[in-house]
């Protein structure tokens, strides 16, 4: 068994302070995003999504973030998935970010709501055909015999759109997770690290500084 309670590392990068963070957890979140995209950060906008059962088994995954804003952030799923059935009886989730070459990491709490048809369908359309297909193909999450299984599905959607335009199925769109609780963590020193979490009240966030 490989022993790993001697991997450590010290973390010296940056710092994070009240005085220097905007106001608004979404203008701070846009000022860490476009850091780790100019960092070269792999994939920055790749997050972990915890979801959970009515009765509180967790389940997490990768998942990517495709636009924010103001009202929330948005990713696209199956909706018959086990994210997706989570999200339906339970809606409160999480998602988290994780530069960890920059030290740093966001984890955002809030609720996850199903966007509308129309905003699913612009996504849809503006992906790749092959995407397109595969949201026909899979049936995620669910149990299959094998991998020839997927490319006889694979056959079956391809005559079926055949010369057509292809169509956002039904049981695949976005959700919108608008978060109550926005933390951004900076790696320090001695694993003293800082910690900033945003909390929306009815009309406005409060920042307060977490202990490490």
């Amino acid at each position: 068994m490989t022993e790993l309670y001697n991997f450590r590392k010290d973390y010296k990068l940056d710092s994070l302070s009240k005085e220097e963070v905007d106001a608004n957890p979404i203008s701070q979140f846009e000022k860490w995003m476009n850091q780790a995209i100019s960092f070269k950060i792999i994939e920055p906008n790749a997050m972990t999504l915890a979801t959970a059962t009515p009765d509180g088994k967790p389940s997490a995954r990768v998942v990517l973030l495709k636009s924010y804003n103001e009202k929330g952030f948005v990713f696209y799923t199956n909706y018959e998935s086990r994210k997706g059935e989570e999200l339906n009886k339970n809606p409160y989730a999480c998602i988290v970010f994780d530069w960890h070459l920059m030290e740093r990491q966001v984890r955002i709490e809030g609720v996850a709501k199903k966007i509308s048809p129309e905003q699913s369908d612009k996504y849809f359309n503006s992906r790749p055909e092959s995407s397109q297909m595969g949201a026909w193909i899979s049936p995620q999450s669910t149990f299959i015999d094998g991998r020839e299984e997927l490319e006889n599905r694979k056959l079956k959607i391809e005559a079926m759109f055949q010369d057509k335009l292809i169509t956002r199925p039904p049981h695949w769109g976005g959700y919108v997770l608008i978060p109550h609780t926005i933390e951004f963590w900076q790696g320090r020193q001695s694993r003293l690290h800082d910690r900033l979490i945003y909390i929306k009240t009815e009309d406005e966030w409060i920042l307060r500084r977490l202990a490490p």
